[in-house]
């Protein structure tokens, strides 16, 4: 609850302020952001880079192999379904009215995460040969973040190529956290962080003032495909500003509060073995926990009753020994 204070008042807040007031930085340089591409989304993956950084690996990962995988694929559909729900409030709703540009934010919203989510799934498709549902909802969100910064800007054809690009590059993303040597378990960074990479620099190429006037207030000079050919180079300087801010600030601030009483940033190494639930409630949400566990208690028997019995052998030999000697 602090860090989320914290991070909320002096990341999310200034980009926030720098994006959408009148009077930020990048709102005046004329970056184009409709939803949230950089403060939600890019912001908060890189933040969760940096946590993984500076909180480091989990216990034993990487040392053995271990099959970490969704524990329940039912919650993963459900909270996709929910997310993607309310995304449309998150996008149509930036339209700040019932108008046109609201109803065709709404539209590239849904498409690009309907084409986000087959593409992850074709791609994983190709590795295994069998229909991932966790790789459709990976590709959803991918194709949602992409979209967000540009929904109220682009055409409907567009968000054919945000859903496929999005999910390509989110995708490709998941195998970054080998290469930096980091442990992003739920691969924030990879659908966020370079979800909204992607969206933010595409909106430089596919915005159109005509999308944009739907509203019949809203003004803008448009991406390449009006010819503007210099939002591309605004839509990479917001890109590369928010991501430089968010992962020093946000590392700073762990930094600090981890060397506050009561506020360390990792779990004790007993906690880590036993697992939070065990630690912290002393309840397990699920029944193969008890198993592990039981099935723990009875390695450790066996291998106390295997150490006597080879005591046992020691000594009866011991004794034969003596015998013999005597």
């Amino acid at each position: 609850m602090v860090f989320i204070f914290v991070w909320s008042t002096i990341v999310y807040n200034p980009i926030a302020c720098w994006t959408w007031n009148p009077s930020g930085w990048l709102f005046k340089l004329g970056s184009l952001d409709f939803a949230g591409g950089s403060p939600v989304h890019l912001s908060s993956g890189t933040a969760a880079l940096a946590y993984s950084y500076m909180l480091g690996k989990r216990r034993e990962h990487g040392a053995r192999e271990i099959a970490y995988r969704p524990h329940n694929v039912t919650h993963v559909v459900l909270g996709t379904v929910f997310l993607w729900f309310g995304w449309q409030g998150f996008n149509g709703g930036s339209a700040l009215g019932a108008n046109l540009r609201a109803c065709m934010a709404l539209f590239v919203t849904n498409l690009a995460a309907a084409v986000g989510g087959l593409t992850w799934m074709l791609l994983d498709y190709r590795l295994e040969r069998k229909w991932s549902t966790v790789g459709f909802c990976s590709g959803a969100i991918s194709g949602l973040v992409a979209i967000t910064p540009a929904s109220g800007y682009v055409p409907p054809w567009s968000a054919v190529v945000f859903g496929i690009v999005g999910g390509i590059a989110c995708n490709l993303a998941t195998k970054l956290k080998y290469v930096m040597r980091v442990d992003d378990a739920m691969d924030i960074f990879a659908v966020h962080g370079i979800g909204a990479v992607v969206g933010n620099l595409m909106t430089g190429l596919f915005a159109k003032k005509s999308i944009a006037a739907l509203d019949g207030a809203t003004v803008i000079s448009g991406g390449w495909l009006d010819s503007n050919w210099i939002q591309l180079g605004y839509q990479l300087a917001d890109t590369v500003t928010v991501f430089a801010y968010s992962f020093a600030v946000t590392c700073a601030i762990l930094a600090i509060m981890n060397y506050i009483p009561g506020l360390s940033l990792r779990a004790s190494e007993d906690a880590e073995r036993l697992g939070m639930d065990e630690a912290e409630i002393g309840e397990f949400a699920y029944d193969y926990v008890e198993r592990a566990r039981d099935h723990a208690h009875v390695v450790v028997m066996e291998g106390q009753h295997v150490s006597s019995s080879n005591s046992m052998s020691e000594k009866t030999a011991d004794k034969e020994s003596a015998t013999a000697a005597a």
